[in-house]
């Protein structure tokens, strides 16, 4: 049965578990791809065209969100970011599913873009302790920086009732178990399968045929 592809946006303030949970999402079915972005930032070393961006000049990007190529798109520090809409369109008439890890101001422009092709999930942690706690687990930032997200994570959670689906990642397990149930359920929608229409009219002609 044919299907056509979706666009699942995850958001998480950072800490709460979105990044494993994309992980093994994506080890879960290899099929499942990130988005890749584009971006008007040079190359870093070892960085490849299409791999880790698709790298562009301001001009050309500029004029990509002009024609309405670019789902979202945003300036931070000076460069431009943003996700092309060929490639992803090129994945859901081939039907695969592409991720995005994108904020909920990212999120909201690809869901006005693309409408019911997106579905967006929002997780969040147990507590604020909780995220806190994993933030200072990871040992990789200063106390400033965590400062700094955790200020900044009020701010998303605020955002949760934007989103179709919320999972409180209180345990990890649990809440790659939940999103397995929603991206299967999701891929089962009449919408998305538009082989269905021929698959009911052979039906039909096999009870014509008896």
């Amino acid at each position: 049965m044919s299907r056509r592809g979706l666009l699942l946006i995850l958001s998480s303030p950072s800490g709460a578990g979105k990044s494993t949970l994309s992980r093994r999402l994506m080890a879960w079915d290899a099929s499942l791809r990130f988005s890749v972005s584009a971006t008007t930032r040079p190359p870093r070393p070892g960085e490849q065209e299409g791999r880790e961006y698709y790298f562009k000049t301001r001009a050309a990007f500029e004029a990509m969100v002009a024609e309405g190529q670019m789902l979202e798109h945003a300036e931070v520090f000076g460069n431009l970011y943003g996700s092309p809409r060929g490639p992803v369109e090129t994945a859901m008439a081939e039907g695969r599913d592409t991720l995005f890890d994108v904020d909920w101001q990212g999120g909201q422009q690809i869901a006005h873009a693309m409408g019911r092709d997106v579905v967006s999930v929002f997780i969040l942690p147990p507590s604020i302790a909780a995220l806190e706690s994993r933030l200072n687990g990871r040992g990789q930032d200063s106390p400033e920086v965590i400062a700094g997200r955790m200020a900044k994570a009020q701010a998303e959670i605020s955002h949760w009732a934007e989103y179709d689906y919320v999972i409180v990642n209180d345990d990890v397990d649990r809440a790659f178990d939940d999103l397995v149930t929603i991206l299967s359920a999701e891929r089962l929608k009449r919408e998305r399968q538009p082989g269905l229409a021929d698959f009911v009219r052979g039906l039909n002609r096999e009870f014509a045929a008896r």
